[in-house]
């Protein structure tokens, strides 16, 4: 707990410091947001087991021509899952978060892909398996979301990195829908970070293992700690890069500053990882401002 509350008092300092650098840099900043919808749209997709590569998801919300054989499927979920990063990173500060709204995300998502199941919840019959976890039945599903939606909003007198992890957990463990679940229930993370005047967060397919392990801790104890540290350090991330375009430094590789510096690439990098350096990973790779 005490870990948890040094991260969020972090967060808490850089917020302030965001807030007061972002007057009049709008424009700077939806230039970032918007560069960052294809490494947030791959990496929701990859953890779902998607093809697709960085690059590839790149080509495909440019409209540009790939050289390999790429499923209508995958097509669809990266362009459908882009549109829905977008209409949230326009529209969550004004439009509440509630059950239509989370069928409106999810019937954008399933598009084209299953219109049979796109922006509804799970039917009679229509049960999901995620890993050894059943998920609830469906007449349990109208109940349980209300519930969880409630809770988010009761628990207002916690701090954010728990506010977010708990609901997370609790979206993903009701599993409402046949598809789709894990990719809407991570954009309905910015949605909330957004609305609660926060930065949106890249949750990297590159940590899937740890993001598996947060799920297993949830369904043995109902515990939320390794959720908290996932979406504690990917917030703080997200604050370090824009901190680092906003105060206008020299971005360079971890590699080079760590030559700089005179310091191992390793312990550089492991700095980075625990988030006690301002370094950021960008497509990939780790950066910092300096």
């Amino acid at each position: 707990m005490a870990k948890v509350l040094s991260v969020f008092k972090k967060i808490d300092d850089l917020r302030a410091k965001y807030y007061e650098l972002s007057q009049g840099k709008e424009q700077l900043l939806n230039m970032i947001s918007e560069a960052e919808i294809p490494e947030q749209v791959y990496n929701s997709n990859a953890i779902e087991n998607s093809t697709l590569t960085l690059e590839d998801t790149e080509k495909i919300l440019l409209q540009i021509d790939l050289d390999k054989y790429v499923s209508d499927r995958e097509i669809f979920e990266a362009k459908n899952l882009a549109r829905v990063v977008e209409y949230i990173n326009k529209n969550a500060k004004d439009r509440e978060l509630n059950k239509d709204m989370i069928l409106f995300l999810h019937k954008t998502l399933m598009s084209n892909i299953r219109d049979d199941i796109a922006g509804r919840f799970r039917k009679t019959g229509e049960f999901v398996r995620v890993r050894t976890h059943i998920a609830p039945a469906p007449e349990k599903l109208e109940e349980g979301m209300q519930k969880i939606l409630l809770k988010y909003k009761a628990d207002s007198n916690k701090n954010i990195i728990k506010r977010i992890s708990d609901m997370h957990l609790a979206f993903e463990h009701l599993h409402p829908f046949v598809d789709g679940n894990g990719r809407i229930g991570r954009v309905l993370n910015n949605y909330l970070l957004i609305r609660e005047g926060y930065i949106p967060i890249n949750i990297k397919f590159i940590d899937r293992q740890n993001y598996y392990n947060a799920f297993k801790e949830f369904d043995v104890s109902g515990q939320s700690e390794i959720m908290q540290e996932i979406v504690g350090l990917a917030l703080t991330n997200s604050y370090h890069k824009r901190l680092a375009y906003l105060e206008n430094k020299e971005i360079i590789t971890l590699r080079e500053y760590a030559q700089k510096s005179k310091q191992s690439h390793a312990n550089v990098i492991n700095k980075a990882k625990r988030q006690t350096i301002p370094a950021f990973r960008e497509k990939g790779v780790w950066k910092i401002g300096v």
